[in-house]
């Protein structure tokens, strides 16, 4: 019997590849390698923001995340997802989670390059802002690692509120050096830090938690009994957890290795079978007799943790504008070098409207992250103005910029068409991962309500909201009637309308950033769309006025 084989004639790079029923043309290149940092408006943001001075590491770093070595170790690390390992073969309990070594060398970079909790120990002024930065270029590799150097960032303030604790643990958690593996904390070179707040019965709902803190002799150690619903990335070294003591929901610090080198009790039940994050192991332990140590007052859980929170809060909408840089850059890539009708994709009135469209969203949202990390920077150094603006300013990036997310990825990838609905683009992964940036550290409802929280007991964040809001006073007549709207609507604020409230903060923040700080093209475009209801409900939809040329040649990075 003859078996008929179809190989190809030609394989030569630059050159179509030929079969023999066709030859394969009119497809793209490869992206990669390219820079992660060809970002006009990041970089513009980092020198503002006061972080210019870390501008040479962002491009080194920008050209290694887009590297096809980088971009390989994103693909294999969310392939060959993390394995748990509860028992070793003798049947002894280890409770471990083993990863594929590209995690690890995504890992590796990632802290070795600032972006876990080493800006808590540079004093340069701009120092937190180059770290965000630091993730939005990085985070162009896969998004799931950033959550361990995320919450390693965020619990060094949380720690500080227990300063013997913080002099043990702090200098190893804003350490460069990553050494994965289970061993005690202060014999390693480095540390990273995750945290375990909600429960099975009440998610965000944390004051219903039922994992008991029970006091030993020692003075503030305890022993905790209970689980957690969702602790990501269990292979940390230390957690912070809430726990009810006797004086309340309490903060504690719980190692996975005792100071004696013996493992404390942290039982991974299963690790979630999540829609996206796959190469993130999540997981529920289950704490009994588990050894921790008081972090803040008893009864202060959520009153310490909240520091905690507020830095992942910003890293959600950091990655969440990543996302959409990388998957604006893909599109972008594509429709480059794509023809269709008897033109290139790119060329066409209508590809042109829809890419400029996202364009002018994805500016929006780096442009708001940049600044909401530039508050916190000032913040730590004692501004007490940036410290109200971050305050509620946060809880509406979180809010919005999370919530645009999966539809700015659906629209991106259908910009590949039918490419970009297979795997082997990577599109469906980052359209997987979108909608998890606006569930976690809260949902859309729980950021609205928190918005009207601080409102509502905290009068200095709506003054330095609007304070922000009136710098750009006069420059655009529909970004200033759209403020009028909110400051009549903080007047009729209500849970009811919380949403439609957040919303209408979130774009006047954006375009009074944009008018400030964006050229023309961009600025009257985003208000013209988003502010004065020149626009329609899916994304390409500008008005026939929009510069779309310049929003484009300001957002694609240079032809190769």
């Amino acid at each position: 019997m003859t078996t008929l084989t179809q190989e190809p004639y030609e394989e030569s790079a630059g050159r179509p590849v030929g079969y023999a029923t066709h030859d394969v043309t009119n497809q793209p290149p490869p992206l990669a390698p390219y820079d992660a940092s060809a970002d006009t408006a990041l970089l513009e943001g980092v020198r503002r923001e006061g972080a210019g001075w870390a501008e040479e590491e962002l491009r080194r770093l920008g050209l290694r995340a887009g590297s096809a070595q980088a971009q390989e170790w994103g693909d294999l690390a969310n392939r060959h997802e993390p394995v748990l390992r509860t028992r070793d073969r003798y049947g002894n309990r280890i409770d471990e989670v083993e990863y594929h070594p590209s995690w690890h060398h995504l890992m590796r970079v990632a802290v070795g390059e600032g972006l876990a909790g080493s800006a808590w120990a540079d004093d340069r002024p701009g120092a937190h802002v180059a770290r965000t930065a630091g993730g939005l270029v990085w985070g162009h590799t896969e998004a799931g690692h950033g959550c361990p150097t995320s919450m390693t960032y965020a619990a060094v303030p949380a720690l500080r509120a227990e300063p013997e604790l913080a002099k043990v643990y702090e200098p190893l958690l804003t350490s460069r050096e990553y050494e994965p593996g289970l061993r005690p904390p202060t014999g390693k070179r480095g540390l990273l830090a995750g945290m375990g707040m909600t429960e099975k019965q009440g998610g965000s709902d944390v004051r219903t938690n039922t994992t008991a803190a029970t006091p030993t002799a020692e003075s503030g150690v305890y022993t905790l009994r209970g689980h957690k619903w969702f602790t990501s990335a269990p292979m940390c070294d230390v957690f912070l957890v809430l726990a009810q003591a006797p004086g309340g929901l309490s903060c504690f610090l719980v190692p996975r290795v005792l100071p004696d080198g013996t493992r404390n009790t942290f039982r991974v039940q299963r690790l979630k079978d999540k829609l996206g994050n796959r190469s993130n192991a999540s997981s529920e332990p289950e704490f009994d007799g588990t050894v921790a140590w008081l972090v803040g007052p008893e009864g202060q859980g959520v009153k310490t943790i909240i520091e905690m929170v507020n830095c992942t809060r910003l890293d959600c909408v950091m990655a969440s504008a990543t996302l959409m840089r990388k998957t604006l850059v893909e599109a972008g890539h594509h429709v480059r070098h794509r023809s269709a009708f008897g033109a290139r994709l790119v060329d066409q009135p209508l590809m042109r409207n829809v890419l400029a469209d996202l364009a002018l969203e994805s500016e929006a949202a780096t442009t708001l992250t940049l600044r909401l990390a530039g508050a916190a920077d000032r913040a730590v150094r004692g501004d007490a103005g940036e410290a109200a603006f971050r305050r509620i300013a946060t809880a509406v990036g979180k809010y919005w910029v999370t919530k645009r997310g999966p539809a700015f990825t659906a629209e991106a990838l259908e910009c590949l068409g039918g490419n970009g609905y297979v795997e082997e683009s990577g599109m469906p992964r980052h359209y997987r991962e979108a909608p998890l940036l606006s569930i976690w550290e809260g949902s859309g409802n729980v950021n609205a309500l928190d918005v009207l929280r601080a409102l509502g007991r905290s009068p200095e964040t709506a003054h330095a909201l609007f304070g922000e809001l009136a710098l750009a006073r006069g420059a655009d007549a529909r970004l200033d009637a759209a403020v009028a709207r909110l400051e009549s609507g903080l007047a009729e604020a209500s849970e009811t309308g919380a949403r439609r409230l957040v919303e209408l903060m979130a774009l006047t923040l954006q375009g009074s950033l944009l008018v400030r700080h964006a050229p023309p093209a961009v600025a009257d475009a985003f208000c013209a769309s988003r502010l004065g209801g020149d626009w329609g409900h899916a994304f390409g939809t500008l008005p026939a006025g929009a510069d779309l040329g310049g929003i484009l040649e300001r957002a694609l990075p240079p032809r190769a």
